[in-house]
């Protein structure tokens, strides 16, 4: 069995991603995590389709890589779309744990652009 990745990644709008930088400590998360009850987060390669399918016609987005290690047991892997596994996480999500963030940009393929630290 594989393992999972260390990094994952969460969309926001600017609103939230704006929120995040100003409150700092804690991010409880979008409409659609507070309703699931969890923070939903996207890996590398699961990304392009999650921003094609829930944020399609929205402008403004930013992407968060979220050091997943440093959530612990917060994070949790479960199936989701077409059974393949995700990381959703069971708690509010630190700014400490964001380790790169910026403006959702795509490549020349139109793939999104991961955001690079510093």
């Amino acid at each position: 069995m594989s393992e999972q990745p260390a990094v994952a990644y969460k969309v926001l709008t600017a609103d939230q991603m704006a929120d995040l930088e100003r409150d700092g400590s804690f991010f409880a998360g979008a409409p659609v995590d507070l309703a699931d009850g969890y923070i939903h987060l996207s890996t590398a390669a699961q990304l392009d389709e999650t921003v094609t399918k829930h944020f399609a016609g929205q402008s403004d987005l930013h992407v968060a890589a979220v050091d997943l290690l440093v959530l612990g047991d917060a994070v949790v892997w479960e199936p989701s779309r077409g059974g393949a596994l995700f990381p959703h996480i069971y708690a509010a999500l630190p700014l400490s744990a964001v380790i790169a963030y910026g403006p959702l940009e795509r490549d020349e393929a139109g793939k999104v652009k991961l955001p690079v630290a510093g």
